[in-house]
């Protein structure tokens, strides 16, 4: 167990490595920068000359090639130090602990919401095979996954925020958040993430209870649940405790890749709903070529995945206890 986990974690750091390398060198030579960014925000009467460029250059850490300022990035990251934002002007730590909590607010509760219908869907539609009900739930959830999350966001934004008024159209707070009391700031954010929570969730709990069907009736065809059906068991029995528990192997693998999924956010749809999460960060640091806090996010979402992959095959021997962790 513990040589498999040294091993892993040295795995997975020369990965880390190689993805933060590549990403680096990537949006280092992409078109445009932070100081031509600058540049354009500046009033039109005015010009920087070479002196302010280069000085800007030096301040951002421009004026090094990008291997040499990917090992100085490397090496602060080591102390703890993930830059400061270019166009934000504050430390990148700070700026992706206060998108935590909004992302999560959406990812969590969508995840939560998934698994909670999903799991009972799928068993449902498993019992029931070749029934006009099971047919009924599959159509629907074909018509589900094959509809765009954000082509829903818009209708939902145009029926239920602009034509019913009953949700607010974008944003997490509403102007008046701060004189709420906790109660209503508690309704406040929960009526602002109705809709992309909804629109997180249906796409999702289509492909999982779909996923979760067809690995029952790959179970449900083995001759240990015959045998289970000739002892005399109960369908539910045999349902839950012998078929269910042998498709947990494939299903911890997709909680271990959601991980990433949770503090990743969704661009399209924070950006739809203007949604204050990582997924909209994500999208301005790329638009405004803020290049420390585009490695800042990089660097978590790959430790995220990384960890993810990790927890699924830990998962895999508590799930099913004849694969030992060494074995992968």
């Amino acid at each position: 167990m513990f040589s498999y986990l040294v091993r892993r974690l040295f795995i997975g750091l020369i990965t880390l490595t190689l993805i933060t390398f590549i990403i680096f060198g990537l949006i280092r030579n992409m078109p445009g920068s932070p100081i031509s960014n600058a540049m354009a925000m500046i009033d039109p009467g005015k010009e920087l000359n070479p002196a302010d460029i280069e000085r800007m250059k030096k301040a951002y850490g421009l004026d090094k090639p990008w291997p040499e300022a990917y090992v100085l990035w490397v090496k602060n990251v080591c102390q703890l130090d993930f830059g400061r934002s270019i166009s934000r002007k504050q430390p990148v730590a700070r700026l992706i602990r206060e998108r935590i909590g909004p992302t999560l607010i959406l990812s969590v509760s969508s995840l939560f919401l998934t698994y909670l219908l999903a799991i009972p869907m799928g068993l449902y539609s498993s019992a029931r095979q070749g029934h006009l009900d099971e047919r009924t739930i599959g159509t629907l959830l074909y018509m589900l996954y094959s509809f765009p999350s954000f082509v829903a966001a818009l209708f939902l934004q145009i029926y239920l925020a602009n034509k019913l008024g009953l949700l607010p159209l974008y944003g997490m707070r509403s102007d008046n958040y701060s004189s709420l009391s906790t109660i209503q700031q508690v309704w406040d954010i929960f009526k602002h993430a109705l809709m992309p929570i909804i629109c997180y969730t249906y796409g999702s709990l289509a492909y999982y209870s779909r996923f979760i069907r067809a690995n029952m009736h790959e179970v449900l065809r083995q001759d240990y649940i015959r045998t289970a059906r000739a002892k005399g068991l109960g369908p539910v029995t045999v349902l839950v405790k012998h078929a269910f528990r042998n498709t947990l192997i494939p299903l911890v693998t997709l909680i271990g890749l959601t991980l990433p999924s949770l503090l990743g956010g969704s661009v399209i749809i924070e950006r739809i709903f203007s949604w204050p999460g990582m997924g909209q960060l994500y999208f301005e640091s790329i638009l405004e070529r803020d290049y420390p806090t585009i490695m800042g996010l990089t660097l978590m979402f790959s430790i995220m995945t990384l960890a993810g992959q990790l927890l699924a095959d830990i998962f895999y021997a508590v799930a099913d206890p004849r694969v030992k962790i060494s074995d992968h």
